[in-house]
């Protein structure tokens, strides 16, 4: 038995990802020491932000690619899991991991056995998961939309970007998104409530946006940046506050790093001039300490049909580098995962 694993080739520098990227390798099925699990990967979550790792050298040309996974615990020599049980880990792009003692963990992404009863094992890594969590805090903890007020969302069907439009529906905001193609944009209407959308790819961005928010801008999720910061900015109304998540936008590679320091910078700019409030603390900061909140919060809403959830679900370890790098072209509808084993 083989565990088939997803490496790096190179480090990419200023460009998207392509194929050349990414090499298969087979290796052997690793053996759970004294306290650890082999946890056998059912799904591989694929996110925007995986790639800045890639282009600023926090991963390496031979490293197996990072990625948040839900996995099924098939061996196990710690007290915490149990044969059966699935968990959330970090396997990255390989059909087996460890989890346990001496296993590195990111502090924002700690083992933890999924709770079968807040529904299908692949919601931790969506709506009940980082992403969710992102939403979560995001919105309501930076954000603080109040009734009445008009909350934008860029890329407003992702796997984010879906959740925040429906977070601000549930605290009665009007909910614009800003998304690209025609099937998206009927998505974000019919499927997740939004009360508005425009497409980015339209000609008349700008005015479309002035039409869609009649009344400004007072909650700013952003997932891309450039010219989508540009045509939300001007509608700012004093006292608006702006969430940085994700910048892809802002630069080919998707990277974030320079891109935020510049739409930062414009930011700051902004503030002095139109009395904008910019908050200033990015996602992922401190996260951790709303966890339990938001899992009750977000999956009681969910449980109601108060959020509804999508998922874009590709099948097979091999088919992983083509469909992350149709996502970060744009053509994933909700939120992408591969699907590598099934569930026992």
């Amino acid at each position: 038995m083989t565990n088939r694993q997803w490496t790096l080739t190179d480090t990419p520098i200023e460009r998207m990802p392509v194929p050349a990227n990414f090499a298969l390798r087979e290796a052997p099925v690793p053996v759970p020491g004294p306290g650890q699990a082999l946890a056998r990967t059912v799904y591989i979550s694929l996110d925007p932000y995986q790639w800045g790792y890639k282009v600023r050298g926090l991963e390496k040309p031979g490293d197996v690619l990072h990625a948040r996974t839900v996995a099924q615990i098939e061996v196990s020599n710690a007290p915490d899991w149990q044969p059966g049980d699935f968990v959330h880990c970090l396997n990255g792009w390989a059909e087996y991991g460890l989890v346990g003692q001496g296993v590195p963990e990111h502090v924002y992404m700690r083992t933890r056995k999924i709770d079968p009863s807040f529904g299908h094992p692949s919601l931790a890594l969506g709506v009940l998961g980082m992403n969710g969590l992102t939403a979560y805090v995001g919105l309501l903890v930076q954000g603080q939309p109040q009734p009445g007020e008009t909350v934008v969302v860029s890329a407003a069907t992702g796997g984010v970007g879906q959740i925040v439009g429906q977070l601000a529906r549930i605290r009665g905001c009007r909910a614009v998104g800003i998304v690209s193609s025609p099937e998206k944009m009927r998505v974000a209407l019919d499927d997740l409530g939004y009360d508005a959308v425009v497409s980015h790819r339209s000609p008349t961005l700008e005015d479309d946006l002035a039409t869609a928010c009649p009344d400004g801008v007072d909650v700013y999720f952003e997932n891309v940046g450039g010219r989508l910061f540009d045509a939300t900015a001007v509608l700012f109304n004093r006292g608006a506050r702006m969430t940085i998540c994700g910048l892809i936008g802002e630069r080919p590679d998707g990277s974030s790093a320079r891109g935020k320091e510049a739409l930062m910078a414009r930011s700051a700019a902004l503030r002095a001039e139109r009395g904008v409030i910019v908050n200033e603390h990015f996602v992922g900061n401190f996260v951790d300490s709303h966890f339990d909140q938001f899992l009750r919060d977000v999956s009681g809403w969910y449980a109601e049909g108060l959020i509804h959830y999508r998922e874009d679900i590709r099948d097979g370890i091999e088919t992983a580098p083509a469909a992350y790098i149709d996502m970060m072209q744009g053509g994933n509808l909700g939120k992408t995962l591969i699907r590598t084993s099934a569930e026992a």
